[in-house]
Order: structure tokens, then C-alpha cells, then sequence
């Protein structure tokens, strides 16, 4: 067994949020080290955000396409693989490159904690020391497996559907969920025949209704059958098919396709080798790691961010704990503030919410003024044929500061940034309404729909 040499900051898992914090620990001058088991990157590179948003970007140009009768399915699936692999790989090696150039310490294996200053790297039974003085845990996590739908052959996690080597004939979706809906709607795009089965009583559950119902318009002229209010029992295994068989109403249903996608949920890395046990960090029921406003959990020198923390598990999220785990541990001043975290889902059209919505706001009995404008007669949207939609912001009704907004539309996932800053900043509707907006683009809605709202705020003054 050899020993590394100690390093100030160990980093263990290499995500948005690891390679994050391994990257603003070294630029603060710490000698920084980060562990990761599997590939630079992790979940979000290889298996998640990166090839999953290639996969769907390559659906949309491939429906357009079709619709000029200019294209091949078989073909075009084939290079839409090609094309992710290409976007993974530069994704990894743009990730290999900033650590390189920071001088941190990259160290391939499993981390297992020995005690509170010393873990073990095992690579392929190599076992290596090294020793630490503060430890941020950014390991990720995993989708959650059900003992009734095991992930193997025809049954899939979100990892097996990004990497399937053809179109599948159909597809039978568990979850609507973010991830359920993306996937489905990119497959539906290809060509595959796909059913969603929800448990809730609409597909995107976090979101209001009136964002989701062009989204659920777009899905079934996408060709997709979506199941609400249904609950997935169990499975049979057929030759060259699988059943799902669900509960309706009481009633006993059933679906037979080529393969069933799993997408309930993802769990927390917390358990297995890590060791976590062994000095004393103990977890909640659901695998979380408790933190305080800088990220330290309930030992002092050891941090934790993203998808093992509470909170939703958003890249976005772990990159921006990753910074303040790492500026706390330089002795900065630095505390998480969660005001404006963005939630987005690239179905088509995508959707986008920040701070406070207005079911909330009604639920919590807070005042508000709405600003609404659709994107039916934007010039931009019209021309890129994508005018489904709405922009809606969420203000105090007194200051007009804006404390919400939410999109359904071309580009939300690009327009919401707009609309988060103006949270940060603590501006108002009329600082919205009288930015000047380019003309014809997109974000000229937000403009128009904080135009609503100051309209509507002056009709109330009078």
C-alpha cells in the first residue's frame, strides 16, 4: 500500500459539482485532489444532462427533417449516437483539461474513508492512502431500481436509453416525470411508439397545469398515450416483448412493447464503499447528508453538496455548492441562497420555472400580481414555426420586485436566465419592461409580459 502525499482538499466524485469544487479549491490556492470511480464528469457528462439533451436536440432535427420526407430513421438514430458520443467525449476532455491546468491532483478509483483525515483509493484492487484536511462529498446519484422492475435485458434506467444501439419499435415509459417525458418525447420523435404511465394525475408533477397543457398537447402530436392516475404492479418477460401490467380505476390493464423505461426518481450515492459509517457521518432515511448554510455537515471539516444534499437534484445546484463548499473552506464568508434556483425540462416545447409561482403564492396567502404574454405572435418564435407557449412573472403587487416567473415555450431553458437574474438583482417589472429587447427575439415576450403587469399594477393604484 502506498501512501499519497497530503493534500488540503479532497474531492470525491467528479460531476458538475466535484470537478467544480476541485476547481475553485485550487484556484483559491488549496493543494487540491479529486476522486472519481468511473469518468471524469460523471453522471451528467456520460449518462445524463450532456447525451440526453444531445439525444433530443438530434430528435428535433431529425422531426423536422421528416417532415420534408429528406431523412432515414435508421440513419439518422445511428448519427444521433454518433453526434452524443462526440459531445460526451469533449465534455470529458474539456473537464480533463480545467483540473489539469489548475493543478488538481486527478486520483481514478473507489474512495472508502478510513477516518475523518485519511481514505482509501481502491483502483481495480490497488489500494492507495491519502490523507486530507477538509473532504467535499460530491458523489451523485443513481436512478432508483424497484424490486418488481429490475433494470436488465428489455428493462431499462435512463443509462440503458441513451445508449440503445437502435430505434426501439415501442416504448413503455414509468414515470412522467422530467426524464420520463424528455426520453419519451425523444424517442416518440424518432419514430418509436411510446406510452408514459403516471401515478399522478399529470405527467411533470412539480409544475403548474396551465404550463404543462401544451406540453401534453405536443406529447399526444408527437403520437405519445399518456396514462395518468394509473400504478405500474408488475412485469412479464415475453420472447421478444415485455408486458407492463397496471392498476386504473380499480381496474386491472395491461401493455405489451419492445421495452420499459424506469423513471421514478434517482437516489443519493451515500451508501456503499464510501464508509461513511466508519467516521461517523450518518444520513437520513432517503440517503440525504445533512449541511448548514456553507455546506459543512455535522463534522466540521467535511462538506457535502448536490444530489446528496436536500434540495432538488439539479446540476446547476451542485456546481453553485461546489463553489461556496470550496470558499468556505478558504475562510470565506461565503453562504448558500437559494432564492432563484431555475427548474427546466427540455420536452417541446420546454418549460422553465424560477421562484415563486402563483399556486404557491395563492397557497401561502401572498399577494401578487400577474404578467402574462404568449409567444403566438412573436415574430422570432413564428418564424422558427414554434409559437406554443407563455411567459407569466410573479410579482410583488406594491414594488412591483419580481419573485417568480415560469415559462412554457421555444428556448425557455435559455429565457429563464433572464428572469433569474432579475430575482438575484431585486428588480422590478418595470426594470423588465423597460430594458430595450432586440427585435424580433424571443425574450421580447418576457418584456411584454412585464408590460402586463405593470399595466395591471396601475389600473390597481387608481
Amino acid at each position: 500500500m502506498s501512501k499519497f502525499e497530503s493534500v488540503e482538499t479532497l474531492v470525491i466524485g467528479s460531476g458538475p459539482g466535484g470537478y467544480v469544487a476541485a476547481l475553485r479549491s485550487a484556484q483559491l490556492g488549496m493543494k487540491t485532489a479529486i476522486v472519481e470511480r468511473s469518468q471524469l464528469g460523471g453522471v451528467c457528462t456520460h449518462v445524463g444532462c450532456i447525451p440526453s439533451k444531445a439525444l433530443i436536440a438530434e430528435s428535433h432535427r431529425y422531426n423536422l427533417l421528416r417532415q420534408f420526407n429528406i431523412t432515414d430513421a435508421v440513419e439518422s438514430f445511428k448519427n444521433a449516437q454518433h453526434f452524443k458520443r462526440g459531445i460526451v467525449n469533449k465534455q470529458e476532455g474539456g473537464v480533463s483539461y480545467l483540473l489539469k491546468t489548475a493543478g488538481v491532483t486527478v486520483l481514478e478509483g473507489e474512495a472508502s474513508f478510513i477516518d475523518e483525515h485519511t481514505a482509501i483509493i481502491n483502483q481495480a484492487g490497488n489500494e492507495h492512502t491519502i490523507s486530507f484536511k477538509y473532504a467535499i462529498l460530491a458523489t451523485g446519484s443513481r436512478p432508483i431500481e424497484l424490486q418488481a422492475f429490475p433494470v436488465g435485458g428489455r428493462i431499462l434506467s435512463s443509462t440503458e436509453a441513451l445508449s440503445l444501439p437502435e430505434i426501439p419499435s415501442s416504448l413503455v415509459v414509468i414515470g412522467g416525470g422530467y426524464i420520463g417525458v424528455e426520453l419519451g418525447q425523444m424517442y416518440a420523435k424518432f419514430g418509436t411508439k411510446v406510452t408514459i404511465v403516471e401515478g399522478g394525475e399529470q405527467v411533470l408533477p412539480g409544475f403548474e397545469a396551465d404550463l404543462v397543457v401544451p406540453v401534453v398537447k405536443q406529447l399526444k402530436s408527437d403520437g405519445i398515450n399518456i396514462i395518468t392516475g394509473a400504478i405500474a404492479q408488475n412485469i412479464v418477460h415475453n420472447v421478444d416483448s415485455i408486458t407492463l401490467h397496471y392498476k386504473k380505476n380499480h381496474e386491472q390493464n395491461h401493455i405489451t412493447a419492445e421495452y420499459v423505461l424506469v423513471t421514478i426518481g434517482r437516489k443519493p450515492n451515500t451508501d456503499g464503499q464510501l464508509g461513511l459509517e466508519r467516521i461517523g457521518l450518518q444520513v437520513a432515511s432517503r440517503g440525504l447528508i445533512a449541511t448548514d448554510l456553507q455546506c459543512r455537515t455535522a463534522i466540521p471539516h467535511i462538506f457535502a453538496i448536490g444530489d446528496i444534499t436536500a434540495g432538488p437534484a439539479l446540476a446547476h445546484k451542485a456546481s453553485y455548492e461546489a463553489k461556496i463548499a470550496a470558499e468556505a473552506i478558504a475562510g470565506h464568508a461565503s453562504e448558500v441562497d437559494y432564492k432563484a434556483i431555475p427548474l427546466v425540462v427540455f420536452s417541446n416545447p420546454e418549460l422553465a420555472s424560477v421562484g415563486l409561482n402563483e399556486t404557491e403564492a395563492k397557497t401561502k396567502a401572498i399577494p401578487i400580481v400577474i404578467g402574462k404574454a404568449t409567444f403566438v405572435v412573436n415574430g422570432r418564435a413564428l418564424a422558427l414555426r414554434e409559437s406554443e407557449g407563455f411567459v407569466k412573472i410573479v410579482a410583488d403587487p406594491m414594488s412591483g420586485i419580481v419573485i417568480g416567473a415560469q415559462i412554457v415555450g421555444v428556448d425557455a431553458s435559455t429565457l429563464i436566465s433572464e428572469l433569474t437574474l432579475a430575482i438575484e438583482m431585486g428588480a422590478t417589472v418595470e426594470d423588465l419592461a423597460m430594458t430595450i429587447h432586440p427585435h424580433p427575439t424571443l425574450g421580447e415576450v418576457i418584456m411584454e409580459a412585464a408590460e402586463n403587469a405593470v399595466r395591471k399594477m396601475m389600473m390597481k393604484s387608481k
